[in-house]
């Protein structure tokens, strides 16, 4: 299946608990690429606090955005980033 042209939906309205499982996801997809400091950035995203999820997310989606190579991840953090302000 080609995703290239695959629509996203980008939900606006995932709370804390969606935001935590889509890292989760982000997690685990950096672990299977051989990204072992991504997947570390996000150790233990079911406990932190919110500011640190966010400040976490912004860095490294600063940092794959310059990998085209990862569109997958990419696309995850993006979506989260669009929803850091329903973290509570």
């Amino acid at each position: 299946m080609n995703n290239e042209n695959e629509t996203l939906r980008w939900p606006t309205n995932l709370d804390r608990a969606g935001i935590v499982e889509r890292l989760v996801q982000v997690r685990a997809m950096a672990a299977a690429a051989s990204l072992p400091d991504l997947a570390a950035r996000f150790a233990e995203v079911e406990t932190m606090a919110s500011g640190e999820i966010g400040s976490k997310v912004i860095a490294a989606l600063t940092w794959i955005q310059e990998k085209p190579e990862y569109p997958a991840i990419t696309a995850q953090l993006a979506m989260v980033a669009m929803n850091l302000k329903n973290l509570k």
